[in-house]
């Protein structure tokens, strides 16, 4: 079996993909951030969310109602494009492989979640090396740090947010605590540096 190849280097935008965790108090904090990075967010924007596996979700049309991006939930085989929001179904890992082409899996649970943002931040490291940008915010348990240390360790940058601001502070401690991340900062103000990362414009 060969191995998967690296998405090309383009020249821009300067990353090529945002993946973004969150667990406890996520709904909030996804619909403060995706609002915050405005409809001309120039990457494809990755979402895990831990919810719960017994129901159907909501989740896509909830954070459409709060972002000016659009969102649906992730299709497998599918290709991430920019300016476009892609949530993990419940009870599935997102992976994101070669490409950017979308993998749904059903292996076993992380860290007692499933979909795991440790294997949606290994993925988007290994496919997009220093081009990925990670985004770790409030829940709880630890799943994430493990990939913020994958993502740092090809380049990548990794943001948090403040635990000490957030809803609940379960994963964004234990990100921080890895020492691969990048910037810690509130909750409001992480769409505006996530949009100067890539280069896009100021918000108005």
């Amino acid at each position: 079996m060969t191995a998967p190849q690296r998405v090309p280097d383009q020249a821009q935008p300067p990353y090529a993909v945002l993946a973004v965790a969150s667990s406890a108090g996520g709904i909030r904090g996804l619909g403060v951030l995706l609002g915050g990075l405005g409809g001309d967010f120039p990457v494809p924007v990755v979402v895990v969310q831990h919810l719960d596996r017994k129901h159907r979700t909501f989740i896509a049309e909830v954070l459409a109602r709060r972002s000016t991006l659009p969102v649906k939930l992730a299709e497998a085989g599918e290709r991430i494009r920019p300016g476009q929001v892609y949530v993990a179904p419940p009870d599935r890992h997102l992976l994101v492989g070669a490409c950017g082409t979308v993998r749904l899996s059903f292996t076993e649970l992380v860290h007692f979640v499933r979909p795991s943002a440790d294997l949606l931040f290994a993925s988007v490291a290994e496919s997009y090396g220093s081009r990925a940008l990670a985004c770790v915010l409030t829940g709880t348990g630890v799943d994430g740090a493990e990939g913020v240390v994958r993502v740092k360790g090809v380049g990548g940058t990794v943001l948090a947010e403040d635990p000490a601001s957030a809803e609940f502070d379960g994963m964004p401690s234990a990100a921080v605590a890895t020492g691969a991340v990048d910037r810690v900062l509130p909750l409001e103000d992480l769409a505006a540096e996530l949009r100067a990362l890539v280069g896009a414009a100021a918000a108005t």
